[in-house]
């Protein structure tokens, strides 16, 4: 089974290594139909059937990905953007398949938190990727607590329409001064970042409809305050 990284919005990332491993395979498991299918007509790959693999569908396409393992096909897995298993669907597939003693391959490729890192001018050789906050309740407290005195950088993704509350709450738990930047659409048509204080950067974001995918850049606490 081989796992391949896809572009996070320029198709011209989609590599050769990712064009061939596409191209070989039977059968590629993807979070959108839709959105693979483009990619494979824009790589002009014509042969792998599409299985959807989400979510709400991962036990069932999970246990038909291995059956097909089992009967010898290439499978390959693929997300709507960057490696699949990070913030999106297929660790579970990943693991069932080694469990079960297949080999898996990893084609990477391009990635939306390294990018990020990357541009907001904040990298440093310790850092740690928070994903996506739990949407309410304790946990969500205690992961922005965690975040107030978080030692080393620390990449986020967040939707449009929570964008703002993940703001003011990450301002409320961090404090105004702490360095950020708010990546917005990375390799698209629109990509920018903004990058500053976090509380400037939330009342920045106060006056600015959110419009795609987002990914923020938090900087370290302040030595002492842990």
């Amino acid at each position: 089974m081989v796992v391949v990284a896809t572009p996070i919005g320029n198709l011209g990332d989609l590599s050769p290594r990712a064009v061939s491993a596409l191209a070989a395979s039977k059968y590629i498991y993807c979070e959108d139909t839709r959105r693979a299918l483009k990619l494979l007509s824009h790589a002009g790959i014509t042969g792998p059937r599409l299985v959807a693999h989400h979510a709400h569908n991962e036990a069932a396409s999970t246990a038909s990905a291995l059956r097909r393992l089992h009967q010898g096909a290439c499978v390959a897995v693929v997300t709507d953007a960057g490696t699949p298993a990070v913030s999106d669907p297929g660790a579970r597939l990943v693991r069932e398949a080694l469990a079960a003693g297949f080999p898996v391959e990893a084609v990477p490729g391009p990635s939306a938190v390294l990018a990020a890192l990357v541009v907001s001018g904040l990298a440093e050789d310790r850092w740690c990727f928070e994903g996506f906050l739990p949407r309410s309740g304790r946990r969500r407290a205690q992961r922005l607590a965690a975040l107030a005195g978080e030692q080393r950088v620390a990449v986020l993704f967040e939707s449009p329409h929570r964008l703002q509350r993940t703001l003011d709450d990450l301002v409320a738990a961090c404090g105004p001064g702490r360095p950020f930047a708010l990546c917005r659409e990375l390799t698209k048509l629109h990509e920018e970042t903004w990058r500053g204080p976090l509380g400037e950067v939330a009342e920045r974001s106060r006056a600015t409809k959110p419009r795609g995918e987002y990914s923020l850049v938090l900087g370290p606490a302040p030595r002492g305050s842990e």
